[in-house]
């Protein structure tokens, strides 16, 4: 879905703010493989997945971690770089080819500062992120590994298509023979 159709179905925008989107929002294609940003740099990019799949990740002691995995219909930024000026904490990598749309944070907020219906829509969508990251702390903290499983798969419906099961794994964090066990059971 592009990013007119998706901010249309939370918020109708005036045709005027579709033109505007359009043009400030540039379309980049990504290959599998693409690091799109590294951790310990700082980026001001705000972004939208039309379509693909990216994966935001850490390394710690020798072994990335999965921390999320970002599919169509979704928007991100690096938090760290944006708002207090740190170095992003995460490598973002793409898992399939994928198209984005990247906009200059800092023109992006001016857009909101003058489209209070555009604001509001984006409002809806942070509520999405804070409520999707506080279910996976939540399942992280109280539920079993067969329910995080489950939990991911209500989440990502495809992702045991479109992910190697390692990713997997670590985003559920479990190992890899933990995992088979549980695909094995269901």
């Amino acid at each position: 879905m592009d990013i007119i159709e998706y901010l249309n179905k939370i918020h109708q925008l005036p045709q005027e703010t579709h033109e505007l989107l359009n043009s400030l929002f540039k379309p980049i294609q990504l290959s599998k493989g693409t690091k799109i940003m590294s951790s310990e740099k700082k980026y001001h990019k705000f972004m939208f997945i039309e379509e693909g799949l990216v994966r935001l990740y850490y390394e710690k002691e020798e072994k990335d971690i999965t921390f999320l995995f970002l599919d169509e219909n979704s928007f991100s930024a690096p938090i760290d770089s944006i708002f207090y000026n740190l170095p992003n904490q995460y490598n973002w990598h793409v898992l399939e080819d994928t198209t984005v749309r990247l906009i200059d944070f800092y023109a992006f907020e001016n857009l909101l500062l003058n489209l209070p219906i555009l604001e509001r829509t984006v409002r809806t969508i942070l509520i999405d992120i804070v409520k999707m990251i506080s279910d996976k702390l939540y399942a992280l903290q109280f539920q079993t590994a067969e329910q995080r499983y489950n939990f991911m798969l209500e989440s990502y419906p495809n992702i045991l298509l479109r992910a190697p099961l390692g990713h997997i794994a670590s985003y559920l964090g479990i190992t890899q023979q933990t995992l088979s066990v549980i695909r094995a059971k269901i």
